[in-house]
């Protein structure tokens, strides 16, 4: 069978052999054809799945990764920051304010950071719509070999 770009199966490539007959196939033949294009079609939508999900979980890989980065550089820098930042403070008010003034610009640092990851996810597209898109032109090519 010829492989084609396009998922749907070259039906042409399975025509009878020349045996003086009119060229007509039997119902094995035709069965078999069938159900030969149709494991090619199912085995090729599944490659087009396989790609297009590889791609969105690298996509979904990289909002995680920055969720993650995220939360261990805002622990990190929580931590030794705001114990320098605290001390500093405290020269010019109690140590309490202090302490909740670096408190609050940590919290916007880790909010800001955490956005971003949300805007990775949301950029994400799990739908597969190429493999969609395929799989309805498929299911038009069967109903189009059973008539």
């Amino acid at each position: 069978m010829t492989e084609q770009s396009h998922a749907t199966p070259d039906l042409g490539a399975h025509a009878a052999p020349d045996s003086g007959d009119s060229g007509t196939r039997s119902l094995g033949e035709i069965v078999g054809d069938i159900s030969q294009d149709l494991s090619t079609l199912i085995r090729q939508e599944m490659d087009l799945a396989t790609s297009e999900m590889k791609r969105e979980v690298t996509k979904l890989g990289t909002g995680a990764g920055m969720f993650g980065a995220a939360g261990v550089t805002g622990y990190l820098t929580l931590f030794f920051l705001s114990l320098a930042l605290t001390y500093l403070l405290d020269n010019w008010m109690p140590v309490e304010l202090a302490a909740l003034i670096v408190a609050l610009l940590w919290g916007i640092v880790a909010a800001v950071l955490a956005l971003k990851g949300r805007q990775q996810f949301k950029n994400a597209n799990p739908q597969l719509p190429v493999t969609q898109q395929t799989l309805k032109e498929d299911a038009q090519w069967a109903k189009t070999q059973t008539h």
